[in-house]
Order: C-alpha cells, then structure tokens, then sequence
C-alpha cells in the first residue's frame, strides 16, 4: 500500500541536493523505489512504507552535507544508501564534508568514505599506520595527501615514498635499461599520486631538489629517515625481515604510513608477508594504528566493489 510523506528541505539545499537537471533526484527515485516531489518549501516521498523509510533517512543524512557546502554526486549518495543499509552512518557528514587540502587544480580532497575518513583521522594521531584493504580504497593517494599536506605546514622537511620492487609475474632482469629504468614501472603509482595532488611540474622539483624521494625498498637499508613522512606501499610484498628494516629506519619527527592489500601477495611460494606477520608483532605496541578499509571503501567503477565481494565469497568457499 502506497504512502506519503513530506520533509522540509530549504529551496537553494534541495536545488544542490537533486544536482544538475534533477540527476541526484531520479538516482534517489531509481535506488530506493520512490516517488519525489518538490513543493516549495516541502519534499514530498510517496512509495511502499520501508521504502519511503529508507529515503527519508537517506535525505535526512545528506541535508547536512549539503548545508556544509558540499556538491553531492551519484556516487556519494550511492555510498550513503550502502551506509544506511549497513546501518554505520556515525560521522558520515564530517566524512564527506572534511577537506584535506587543495589539489593544483584548487580542487578540495576529501575523504570519500567513513573508513578513509578514519584511516586519515588515524594518521593524523599516530605515528605509525598501517591501512590494509583491497585495490580502489584510496590507501595510497590518501597516504600521499596526508605526506603533502604535512610537507605544506612544515611538519616534515621531506616525503619519502617508496615500494618494495617485487614482480607480480615479471621478471626484473629481462626489463630494458638501467636500474632505474627497470624499477620505475613499480613506483610509478607513487609518482600518479603526486601528480594529482602537486602537479607534475611541482612534483618533479620537489624531486629534484631531494624533498621528495621515491626508491625501492632496498635504498632504505642502513639509514636513518629524520624530520619526515615516509610511505611504504604494496607492503604485502616485502619479507618480515624487510619489514623490520624498514620500520627501524624511523628517526626523530618522523611518522610512517605502510599500505597494503595482504589478498595479493606477489612473494615467491613459501615466503611469508611482512605485513601479514607484522599485524601479530605489533597489536600491542603503543603508536601505533592498524586501519582495515573494506569492499564499502572502493571508490573505482562499481563493478571493482562487486568484483572484490564475489573474490571474498568465493575463497571463503574454497576454505570451507
């Protein structure tokens, strides 16, 4: 049985909250089964009752996203449906609405997510993290964010990003050119997020002048990394010994963010992960933070989110 019931939602809030030509609108109409209707002053939401209950929740939690200042898009209102029915939508509005920093473009960086937003509240209190979870969470970008935003405030005098160079079916030595060049292939994600947050130009400067530094794990071995914000990625690859290197290199006014998918571990058959043996050696120590984002947490094509449940689903089969 069809009911009806209204919101009230300020004309200017509604206009930014249905989005250009109605598109967040009919999105919200498509999703929860329900009619919308703007009125003046009034939203009216006619449908089947559980229904007309789910998008007017969903509506109540964007409201104050909008009154923040932000544009919402399709994909934002289809995580905060998926929180609304994974029943976690704490601190959703300062989530959404936290700005990082501001690209080269003057395009503000957010969290995209309630877990990113907790991984980057982590790495602002702790001074080691750790963020595990799948392809597409934002570990990494988020990870570079973080490293220039305390480079711009002068927390740190330099970033030093860097990846163990372990091949994921490749072989190194039949690679053409130099060191350098053959290893580049695997740091290159570290160089896109760069990118994207500094600019190519800027970026390469950094680089240049030694404030920016991206190696191979193995250029970190007897050193000592003061008064910097280091970023070990594709963590799951690196041995435990490699894993104990690399966090002893910590020095004075340093803080480290590892990364990792611990579901994709390139190591040859019989070697452990750092990264997986590094979560039982350190649970207990103070000051450090582990952060697990999940499927929720991928903000690439829907299908990556899909593709990783039905991954998860199917090994938890093949261990049952």
């Amino acid at each position: 049985m069809n009911k009806e019931i209204g919101l009230d939602i300020d004309n200017a809030q509604a206009a930014v909250l249905f989005g250009s030509n109605d598109a967040n609108l009919r999105f919200i109409e498509d999703t929860c089964r329900v009619k919308l209707v703007v009125r003046e002053e009034t939203v009216l939401l006619s449908g089947e009752e559980a229904e007309i209950q789910e998008a007017a929740s969903l509506l109540e939690a964007l409201v104050p996203i909008v009154e923040a200042g932000n544009f919402l898009t399709v994909s934002d209102i289809a995580y905060v449906v998926g929180q609304i029915r994974r029943k976690d939508t704490g601190e959703l509005h300062q989530a959404l609405s936290e700005i990082l920093l501001n690209n080269f473009r003057g395009k503000p960086v957010k969290p995209k997510t309630l877990g990113q937003y907790r991984y980057v509240r982590s790495i602002r209190a702790h001074d080691i993290v750790f963020g595990i979870g799948p392809a597409g969470t934002g570990k990494t970008y988020l990870a570079v964010v973080m490293a220039v935003a305390a480079l711009k405030s002068k927390q740190v005098n330099r970033i030093i990003l860097t990846r163990p160079a372990v091949e994921a079916g490749e072989k190194l030595g039949f690679l053409p050119g130099d060191l350098q060049e053959k290893v580049d292939p695997y740091l290159r994600p570290l160089y896109d997020g760069l990118y994207d947050v500094l600019g190519a130009e800027v970026a390469q400067k950094y680089v240049e002048k030694g404030i920016i530094e991206i190696a191979p794990l193995a250029y970190m071995r007897g050193r000592t990394l003061d008064n910097s914000f280091i970023i070990l990625d594709e963590a799951q690859n690196t041995t435990p010994a490699q894993m104990k290197m690399f966090l002893t290199r910590l020095g004075f006014g340093s803080q480290a963010v590892i990364t990792g998918d611990v579901t994709q571990v390139d190591l040859l058959q019989g070697q452990r992960s750092g990264l997986i043996q590094i979560q039982e050696v350190l649970k207990a120590v103070s000051g450090v933070d582990f952060q697990y984002l999940q499927a929720a947490d991928v903000v690439r094509h829907p299908l990556v989110q899909r593709i990783i449940l039905a991954y998860e689903t199917f090994e938890q089969q093949q261990n049952t």
